[in-house]
């Protein structure tokens, strides 16, 4: 387990951890000592071999008292991404086994949450099963934010045939908008700019509170930069706007939280430091 909020179990269930993008590549307007920046910020948060960013691709499960919710399924297996070597047609057991290390199997799942709907969030949606694409989590709801799922479905893109449209096919799938909730421990958090119905997640029980940042940011050389762009945010501004708000909120409630794509551990605390913030990792809460 990788913390207790409140009632609420935290498990980290880790896909892919690795190099990916250069990070000069990856943040286009923080110019050229960004690297330097990262690894000032980031112990070992740049590889020495390759210069890529070091990018864990995880989901967490939420044990509650009443549901076992999966924030976002990663990349899977078999899935068609030839724009990311790395991730194209893998055949991997670390998502599956880490799931099972939290005494689950894909039949407990009772909520597959996707904070939105890039390759990496959605790819455990599904698997192949003689020769179709069928949901992993059968007896699951899929919930998606339903300002995601023009593009790719317009597009009839590979995600969408491979990790969508198999769960809807097989009824299990609820497109949502701002406000959702899932029990009284789990609310959405709209956080739109790296895609228009992009959220992030805030945990609260027991008086307890977390926040899961989804991909409001990629790095936690960002609280320090939250004005550095991403190059897959649709609307980098917004981006920008949404990052600062939830390091806001974060560091205002002195909450603990979870970076999807942070160096591991992947858990600290924010706090507001001059016109921006600073990251303070935890590994034993």
């Amino acid at each position: 387990m990788l913390c207790k909020i409140g009632e609420v179990e935290v498990w980290r269930l880790l896909d892919i951890h690795g190099p990916f993008m250069t990070p000069e590549y990856l943040f286009p307007n923080a110019g050229p000592d960004v690297s330097q920046i990262i690894e000032r910020h980031v112990a070992k948060g740049v590889c020495k071999v390759s210069d890529r960013l070091i990018l864990p691709i995880q989901g967490f499960l939420l044990i509650t008292p009443h549901h076992r919710i999966l924030i976002d399924s990663c990349v899977g297996n078999g899935k068609n991404i030839p724009a990311f070597p790395d991730w194209h047609m893998r055949s991997d057991g670390r998502f599956l086994a880490a799931l099972a290390a939290a005494g689950l199997g894909v039949a407990d799942v009772d909520y597959v949450l996707c904070t939105h709907l890039h390759s990496d969030h959605v790819g455990w949606n599904t698997q192949l099963h003689d020769g179709r694409w069928v949901p992993t989590f059968p007896n699951a709801r899929y919930l998606m934010p339903a300002e995601d799922e023009s593009v790719p479905k317009v597009r009839n893109s590979d995600l969408y045939a491979e990790s969508v449209l198999p769960v809807i096919a097989a009824g299990q799938a609820e497109f949502f908008q701002d406000g959702h909730a899932l029990g009284e421990c789990v609310r959405l958090i709209p956080t739109p700019g790296h895609t228009p119905g992009h959220v992030s997640v805030r945990i609260a029980s027991m008086g307890k509170e977390a926040i899961i940042t989804g991909d409001a940011l990629h790095t936690a050389a960002q609280c320090w930069h939250p004005e550095w762009h991403f190059r897959f945010d649709v609307d980098a501004e917004q981006a920008v706007s949404s990052r600062r708000k939830l390091l806001e909120t974060a560091s205002e409630t002195d909450c603990i939280v979870l970076g999807s794509h942070f160096a591991l551990p992947s858990i600290g605390r924010v706090k507001a430091l001059n016109a921006a913030f600073c990251w303070t990792d935890l590994s034993d809460i």
